[in-house]
């Protein structure tokens, strides 16, 4: 086994309750009616390209991505289009969605390979893998949603070294991905082979955390007992800290190169691609299956059965919360994804989407005493933030709205891993503002460069 690394700057040690680790995956069944919204990653939402009354097979597409930075939405289910309208997704706010009454077959579109063999011949070159993946709506599944076809677009004069997976799921009570390695060991592993042939490199590491060595040394046997097909591929067990599958941390663990302020990963020579998206891209390259299910985590202390639950998108969350022994009593906060990264949401019946990795139930006491005092100039939240910046700083002048000053201090490099929050002996909501900061400073990026 190769030695441990990490990155060097920040991180934190929150506890990892990782509950539902040794629990299979199982198929959640779908409801009469599902509900998908059309904007399910990191961009513009997709343009709805069906109507009311129309029939629709399992794995249609029924939203086209629009511009650069979106992606396809395709139908979960087969059955009829009830209706265009909006429903509430997981930020609180209305969005676009299509409503589809289900019938009790799935009925799939052309082409699309029913099989569990594994599918070891990768026929498509270079440009056609990033095809298919732009034409199946993958996107980052480890929340970010960035469309994963515009990241394997390497820009003229760059070179891919490496294909980084992110494996380490730092992110406490997570365990989708975790079980996936488990599960799918070999099809995630072809899922690497098709990326390394996408940005045409003969290197592709596996970062994991040690605290998941059961799927370490699951790894380590599948590539060593299949030598010929996995070649190049290797695995780079991590120590256990958050932030651990930080884009740019995980590429200085690995690699020692540091991702230049305002620059992207290929700077590096890297492309980094989360657990449940290789394992997706597999699906979409060897067997033409558009991406409309994935694993998510449901847990929480006092949640009687966590579990990781195969679930097609458009289900309401709340049916998940019911298989895993109903919303238990005390429960306050309700957050789709972890509790370091993921968001509180007002409502429980929202869409399970592309980005929708877990739902966590935390009570009061769980989520910390927020009552908020005066900050104290202790410097902690400066000496956990793993990208060297002035968490105290930057939460002072985004309540101010200096925005000029936001982009001065570099802003735009947090990656909102919670870090300082988490280490704030004041309770001050560091995070909510600096997120505040970083959206309008954005903006006015934006609007900059466009003149």
């Amino acid at each position: 086994m190769n030695p441990l690394k990490t990155f060097p700057r920040g991180g934190v040690h929150p506890e990892e309750n990782k509950l539902s680790a040794h629990q299979p995956i199982q198929d959640f069944p779908m409801p009469k009616q599902i509900i998908v919204p059309l904007g399910q990653c990191l961009g513009a939402p997709a343009d709805c390209i069906v109507n009311k009354g129309d029939r629709v097979l399992t794995g249609q597409l029924i939203g086209t991505a629009k511009g650069f930075v979106s992606a396809n939405v395709h139908s979960p289910a087969t059955g009829t289009v009830a209706k265009i309208d909006v429903v509430m997704d997981h930020t609180g706010y209305y969005k676009p969605a299509v409503f589809i009454d289900r019938e009790d077959q799935d009925e799939w579109v052309e082409d699309v390979i029913q099989t569990d063999e594994l599918l070891t011949e990768i026929k498509l070159d270079s440009k056609q893998i990033i095809d298919k993946v732009k034409e199946c709506g993958i996107v980052g599944m480890g929340g970010a949603t960035f469309p994963t076809h515009v990241k394997l677009m390497v820009p003229e004069g760059k070179k891919a070294e490496y294909i980084i997976i992110n494996a380490a799921e730092c992110e406490p009570y997570l365990t989708c991905d975790f079980r996936l390695l488990l599960e799918k060991t070999q099809e995630f592993l072809m899922g690497v082979k098709i990326l390394m042939k996408a940005v045409n490199t003969d290197k592709g590491i596996i970062g994991i955390e040690e605290n998941k060595m059961e799927a370490i040394e699951l790894l380590e046997k599948t590539i060593n007992e299949h030598r010929d097909l996995y070649k190049g591929i290797e695995v780079q067990p991590l120590k256990t800290k958050y932030p651990q599958g930080g884009e740019k941390q995980i590429i200085k663990a690995i690699t020692g190169r540091e991702v230049p302020s305002g620059k992207l990963p290929i700077e590096t020579g890297c492309v980094v691609v989360n657990v449940a998206s290789t394992y997706a891209i597999y699906e979409a390259v060897q067997k033409n299956k558009p991406l409309i299910e994935r694993i998510v985590t449901v847990t929480g202390k006092s949640v009687k059965k966590p579990c990781n639950l195969r679930v097609r998108f458009g289900t309401p969350a709340d049916l998940l919360i019911e298989a895993a022994g109903g919303l238990p009593e005390g429960i306050t906060d309700i957050i789709n994804g972890g509790p370091m990264m993921g968001k509180s949401v007002s409502v429980t019946n929202f869409p399970c989407i592309k980005g929708t990795s877990g739902i966590l139930l935390m009570t009061l006491h769980e989520a910390q005493d927020r009552r908020q005092t005066n900050c104290i100039r202790c410097g902690r939240c400066a000496m956990a933030c793993p990208m060297g910046l002035q968490p105290f700083l930057l939460h002072k002048l985004a309540k101010q709205n200096n925005f000029d000053e936001t982009e001065t201090n570099h802003v735009m490099d947090c990656i909102e891993c919670g870090s300082c929050e988490f280490t704030c002996p004041a309770n001050i909501p560091l995070l909510d503002y600096i997120r505040y900061g970083k959206a309008k400073t954005g903006a006015i990026i934006r609007a900059r460069n466009q003149k």
